[in-house]
């Protein structure tokens, strides 16, 4: 299995148990993963944790657990993107001056399946697909996150 689809599908099953809200600790969720086929080092899951917006949150009676933040990142709300456009390969994303990287960072840490990465300068953000067959799907998923 290459680098990629390990660190995707332990991002996957970390989705998964974090849904589940039953880990309080990083080791824990080591632990969790471990029994899953996927060793990890706890660094490791501090960056997965923060890739995918996870936060400790109180569980009703018990300790905090580390679970999903249900709510986008703040530099795809409407205003931060003002343009969108692609063609047969790419899609590029206008910002205001100077915001292109909090947008490519937002967009990277979704981790969606349809996006592959992102190049940002000061006011354009390159947003390549994973698939070019599916330019379009992934230009109305973006025109949909950012309201455009």
């Amino acid at each position: 299995m290459s680098a990629l689809m390990s660190a995707q599908s332990r991002r996957t099953a970390l989705r998964e148990l974090l849904s589940g809200g039953r880990a309080s600790t990083q080791a824990e969720l080591c632990a969790l993963l471990a029994a899953r086929g996927h060793e990890v080092t706890q660094s490791t899951i501090s960056r997965d944790l923060k890739r995918l917006g996870a936060q400790r949150t109180a569980a009703g009676e018990g300790p905090p657990v580390y679970r999903l933040v249900t709510s986008p990142p703040s530099a795809l709300s409407p205003g931060m993107v003002v343009g969108i456009e692609h063609n047969e390969h790419l899609v590029v994303l206008r910002t205001p001056a100077g915001l292109a990287q909090a947008v490519g960072l937002d967009i990277d840490a979704l981790d969606h399946p349809l996006v592959l990465g992102t190049l940002a300068g000061d006011d354009t953000v390159l947003v390549v697909p994973r698939n070019i067959d599916r330019v379009s799907e992934l230009a109305a998923a973006l025109q949909a996150m950012t309201g455009r």
